[in-house]
């Protein structure tokens, strides 16, 4: 390949954008980590150059595009919290629409035309229909999603007005770790199912709770639709490799696997995978937790090839229990 292309990986240092930055590696690229450990780790920063600062630095985001010949960016920077989003949504619209804002006008004052913006199935809302493809409805019903929603319409006019070609790819529930055990999820706090369950069998944590089980679902839990860390980081390489082969280009994809396990199915795996009893209690339901959400990745199947390498529930968990099990301090901070 020659001189290897930078990617700038903003937000790089969290769980999302590590498993990327391997990928890019792995592909012959060389990504540059943009982050301010806020909520990501230094020590999941290990393929490429690290520089510490926040994506709406000027002088920061100046530095960057002059020292790197960063050809594309991808954006992994966004708070995630959904009831965090709701308690103080004027952090959540700061940090997760007018920081983007920032840096996408440095891109567009230093000439360059290639974002791919991790973006969410929250944006829909309440499912009106699943499994979700890009023809559902938008009705976000929280400061999260209506953030991430957000930013895809000003794409949309930061690609009228400066010529930024842009992938939003919406995904479901990301889960899993990096089959080399190198990295993995390690949020503080957790509040994902799956990590959730393996510190129970861990033993740092006494019980899950499962936050209702009278749901209109064949066991009364909450069915999610899982998509293996591995797998987003695939659909992201794709989408750049798309980009670079196509002189203009911008797309919204759904990433899912088209079908969904439920609360109870997830603890069962996980039971049978770690061999242990992982005690569970019943809680309230959660204001705003639907039924039912399952998407559709067929058009990014169509159009990108995305394929998952691992569309089943039992894999995700394998490769999750592997990295907690050898991490149980997750990165030891």
């Amino acid at each position: 390949m020659g001189v290897k292309e930078h990617i700038l990986v903003v937000g790089g240092a969290g769980y999302i954008g590590s498993h990327m930055c391997k990928h890019l590696h792995a592909a012959g690229y060389t990504p540059v980590v943009l982050d301010n450990l806020e909520r990501g780790h230094r020590q999941a920063v290990q393929w490429g150059p690290f520089v510490h600062g926040n994506m709406d630095d000027i002088e920061v985001l100046h530095d960057v595009f002059t020292r790197y010949p960063i050809a594309a960016v991808m954006h992994f920077a966004a708070f995630a919290y959904v009831g965090e989003s709701v308690q103080d949504p004027g952090r959540y619209y700061r940090n997760n629409v007018a920081a983007p804002i920032v840096l996408l006008q440095q891109m567009a004052n230093h000439g360059l035309n290639r974002f791919i913006f991790s973006s969410t199935c929250a944006i829909y809302g309440e499912p009106a229909a699943v499994p979700m493809d890009e023809a559902h409805p938008i009705v976000p019903i929280n400061p999260y999603g209506r953030g991430k929603f957000m930013v895809e319409q000003i794409l949309d006019d930061f690609r009228a007005g400066h010529g930024i070609e842009s992938m939003c790819l919406r995904y479901f529930n990301a889960a899993g770790a990096d089959p080399d055990r190198l990295i993995g999820e390690d949020h503080r706090p957790e509040t994902h199912l799956i990590p959730l369950a393996l510190e129970v069998a861990l033993g740092k944590r006494e019980a899950l709770t499962i936050y209702g089980d009278d749901y209109p679902t064949a066991d009364g839990t909450c069915i999610r639709d899982y998509i293996h860390i591995e797998d987003l980081a695939r659909a992201h390489l794709l989408a750049l490799e798309k980009m670079k082969a196509d002189a203009v280009l911008s797309h919204k994809y759904n990433l899912g696997n088209g079908s969904g396990y439920s609360v109870k199915e997830v603890l069962d795996t996980a039971r049978s995978i770690t061999g242990q009893a992982i005690p569970a209690r019943i809680g309230p339901r959660r204001p705003g937790d639907p039924a039912r959400l399952v998407g559709s990745g067929a058009l990014a199947r169509r159009e990108l090839g995305w394929k998952p390498q691992y569309p089943d529930l039992r894999s995700i968990i394998e490769t999750a229990w592997n990295w907690h099990k050898n991490n149980p301090n997750g990165f030891g901070e």
